[in-house]
């Protein structure tokens, strides 16, 4: 289990910004979190409604009560947009800064145009963060950037498990999320060392699971001797591993993809999901809190706070 130091001598003293779901603050540390006068007020703003951004809600909510325990007091406003659209999004943020929180988190749909928002809400005296997906330097992230080496990490164990051969689909997710566009980058990469290996499907879901089960479906059909799905967000490989298990080729067509939603497990579990690599969504939101209370009091905050990610396999179930 990772140890976890107080977030107030993480800025002041550099101690290691290690996390574990469910830990509190290390003992003897909580007098160093001063409790404001007032109530303040956190805004998250992920890219859409959905199950993966829950654990992140989950993480905040904890955080949240715990800091309750010590006489800080904090609501959190989870402005998720119904679908992963930009325009909506980039409204909500407008908005949300109108009503000046003590803090902003966004996950960057697109960033060139979110940053514009970030920006804006910088400018407006609103201490902002981001989380999920990196929107670029100049503003502290909180979630895992080695989207493009995770694509290829899980490419590599997919074509080991194919035994470098076959012919294999990508759901691309959304163009604009530079954390799907990376992972789709690497898993390219992987698939590029190997000879006998041919990309023959590519279309993007949207982070949209009804839709990367059509998709899916119509790559069965185009290319009936299909050996591989991969998906670069949550959503898309429990929609591929639907069409493939309906399609009665569970195990037939091998499926990988990104988290570690219950029925992704349960896939995994059945065989309908070879591998996922699962990130730590719950720290996201857990130390997203905890940074914005830090900037609330005027202390200094890493820059990045790398979550990490790991492969799951059916070996690794019950860990």
């Amino acid at each position: 289990m990772w140890r976890k130091c107080s977030v107030v001598l993480a800025a002041t003293l550099g101690c290691a910004l290690m996390a574990s779901s469910g830990s509190a603050v290390a003992g003897g540390q909580e007098d160093l979190i001063k409790a404001p006068t007032e109530p303040l007020t956190f805004v998250f703003i992920p890219k859409l409604v959905h199950p993966w951004y829950q654990e992140v809600q989950n993480g905040a909510n904890f955080a949240i009560a715990e800091l309750q325990k010590q006489g800080v007091k904090i609501t959190l406003k989870w402005d998720a947009p119904p679908q992963a659209e930009i325009v909506d999004q980039n409204k909500r943020i407008e908005t949300d800064i109108g009503t000046h929180p003590d803090g902003l988190a966004v996950s960057c749909l697109d960033p060139p145009t979110n940053t514009k928002m970030i920006d804006e809400s910088i400018k407006a005296g609103v201490h902002t963060i981001t989380f999920d997906t990196f929107c670029g330097a100049a503003y502290p992230f909180v979630g895992h950037q080695g989207d493009e080496e995770d694509g290829y990490r899980v490419g590599k164990a997919l074509a080991e498990k194919l035994g470098g051969k076959g012919k294999v689909g990508i759901l691309s997710g959304s163009l604009t999320a530079t954390n799907h566009v990376n992972r789709v980058k690497g898993f390219k990469r992987a698939m590029a060392e190997y000879s006998g290996i041919q990309i023959v499907f590519e279309q993007p879901d949207n982070d949209d699971l009804p839709k990367a089960v059509t998709l899916t479906e119509n790559a069965l059909q185009a290319h009936p001797d299909l050996d591989a799905m991969f998906g670069c967000n949550a959503s898309n490989p429990v929609g591929a591993a639907r069409a493939i298990t309906n399609a009665g080729k569970a195990g037939k067509v091998l499926v990988v993809g990104f988290d570690d939603l219950p029925e992704t497990l349960q896939f995994i579990k059945s065989g309908g999901i070879y591998a996922t690599m699962a990130q730590r969504q719950w720290e996201i939101g857990y130390w997203g809190v905890y940074y914005l209370l830090a900037m609330n009091e005027n202390h200094t905050v890493p820059m990045i706070h790398d979550t990490g990610s790991r492969i799951v396999t059916k070996a690794d179930l019950g860990q």
